[in-house]
This record gives C-alpha cells, sequence and structure tokens, in this order.
C-alpha cells in the first residue's frame, strides 16, 4: 500500500459538481453498521476528544463528489474513472477547527499516510468512493498480486507532479489503498513525535533526514503511537541500526530484501550517498549519547 512516486502526465480532466454548503454536516455513527463504513477519528469538531465514529458510504457518496481520469496512479490502469471527497473538504466538514490541519489515511495493514495541510493545497488528494463507477466490492485487486481488495477506500489525485526535493529523495504521492481510517489531528503533535532532538537537531543534514523520513520512513515505522505500525520496527530500533550498523542500515534503505528476502518494504535503489548519510545523522539524533 506504499506510495509510488507517480510520473508526470498531462493535466487530467476534472468534472466537479456544485459545492456542498460550507455548513454541511455528516451524520455520524458512534457504532459500526457495515464493513463499509469509514472510521473516524483524531479531533472531530463537535465529538469528545479519543472518540471514534463512522460514517457510512452511502451518505459519503450523498455528497457532491469530484470526478476525474486519472493516468499517472500505479494503482489504476491509465485511463480509469475516479469519483470521491476531497480531503481537504471532509477537513473542512470534520475537523476541530484549525487544530486540525493534518489528515492521517490508516491502513487495514497498519500502513499510514500523512497529509499536512501544504500537500492538499499542493496535491488535492481525493477519497476515492468510485471507480469507473462500481463500488469497492467490485473494484480491480491490488497492482502487484492482484490478490488483495483495495476497498475499502483508498486516496489518489486527479495527478500529482512533485513539488519539492531533498538531496535525492523527490516528493511523493500518497496513494494508500486499502484505508480504514481517517483522523483529523494536529501536525505538530504528529510530527513532533520524530522531530530530531539534541543539539545537532538544527544542522542541515539533520533537517535533511528529518524531511525524508516525514515522507517515507513514516509510513510504515512507528514512534510510540504514532506513525505506521505495519512494519513492526520502531523508531529507535532504526536509530541503533543507522548509529551501530551503517552498512546494514544502508542496505536496509536501498534494497531490504538484501538482507531479509522476506522484506516488503520497498526499495529506495535511487538514494545516494548524502540521501543516505542525512538520514543516518538524523536518526543518529535519537540516541543519547555515552557518557565520558
Amino acid at each position: 500500500m506504499c506510495g509510488a512516486l507517480a510520473a508526470a502526465a498531462a493535466p487530467a480532466p476534472i468534472t466537479r459538481n456544485s459545492e456542498a454548503a460550507s455548513d454541511e454536516k455528516l451524520a455520524l455513527s458512534a457504532t459500526r453498521h457495515a464493513a463499509s463504513n469509514l472510521e473516524l477519528g483524531g479531533e472531530l469538531a463537535g465529538v469528545p476528544p479519543g472518540s471514534t465514529r463512522y460514517v457510512a458510504l452511502d451518505t459519503l457518496l450523498a455528497l457532491p463528489l469530484e470526478t476525474y481520469t486519472v493516468n499517472d496512479d500505479p494503482d489504476f490502469a491509465p485511463g480509469t474513472k475516479i469519483s470521491g471527497v476531497a480531503l481537504e473538504k471532509l477537513a473542512q466538514m470534520l475537523g476541530a477547527g484549525p487544530s486540525s490541519d493534518m489528515v492521517v489515511a490508516i491502513c487495514d495493514d497498519k500502513y499510514r499516510a500523512n497529509y499536512s495541510r501544504a500537500y492538499i493545497a499542493a496535491h488535492h488528494p481525493l477519497l476515492v468512493l468510485r471507480v469507473d463507477g462500481e463500488a469497492p466490492s467490485r473494484w480491480p485487486k491490488d497492482p502487484e498480486t492482484h490478490k488483495y481488495d483495495m476497498g475499502p477506500y483508498m486516496i489518489s489525485h486527479p495527478q500529482f507532479t512533485p513539488r519539492f526535493r531533498v538531496l535525492s529523495h523527490s516528493d511523493e504521492a500518497q496513494i494508500p489503498w486499502g484505508v480504514v481510517r481517517l483522523e483529523f489531528r494536529d501536525e505538530k503533535t504528529v510530527m513532533g513525535a520524530i522531530a530530531p532532538r539534541g543539539p545537532h537537531a538544527m544542522e542541515e543534514a539533520v533537517q535533511q533526514g528529518y524531511r525524508i523520513a516525514q515522507q517515507n520512513c513514516y509510513r510504515c515505522h512507528n514512534a510510540g503511537s504514532e506513525g505506521g505500525q505495519k512494519s513492526g520496527r520502531p523508531w529507535l530500533v532504526l536509530a541503533a541500526w543507522a548509529q551501530s550498523d551503517p552498512n546494514y542500515f544502508t542496505d536496509y534503505v536501498r534494497d531490504p530484501k538484501k538482507r531479509n528476502e522476506h522484506a516488503e518494504m520497498p526499495a529506495n535503489r535511487g538514494y545516494d550517498g548524502a540521501t543516505i548519510a542525512a538520514l543516518r545523522e538524523y536518526f543518529a539524533t535519537f540516541i543519547a549519547p555515552e557518557k565520558p
């Protein structure tokens, strides 16, 4: 379910129905009534902190939908028509004001995609509800193994054009499938869990590694309760590898199967030496220096 860097393509045609009223509310439930219900959490407007709510697929489909033809999302064949609701619209309808400035999509395998306000403004991600007019039960299987359902929800874009580059890491499309939960969160809290520590935190290489790790590593690796839980290898394990076994860390980042033939992590073969070094310096800030 990892997001892939989509190749630039010609602008995709977008059809927008009449905009929903700014004060429109979704009918939320405190209990799940169907497997297709989307789970909602985080900082929800009018909901006690820490509570979970559910919204039915039919309720989402009743909203004004955006429809476009996708040509650069590797989860779909070129020319696939996708309809859904923009994450920006959902954040306006459901988030608890300015503090809910990040949308976190959580998948059934504990993979997470983090959508900051800047990412949403640049790329306009869409919660997909229909693929070629079909409900999730009739969507194509996953593009890698062709065995797994890509529903109940997924996220795509009208088109994706990278907006930044850090060393040899380029802005990547966050396009998870198997999405079961959306959380409306405070970006400072989410990203603060992996902010670099100690006296070297503001060094250029450390900050470069931090920017890369936010978008890449954080999808599957966790720092406590924050970040993806898919890999089973938390932040401090990555930090320990970066500090004590740089060769293992380098291999793990560039070609995980070189170290573990069963690894599911995508390879980052394009990461050059400077990029790996920046990641190592960033993760090293989580290891306390030895006392003299």
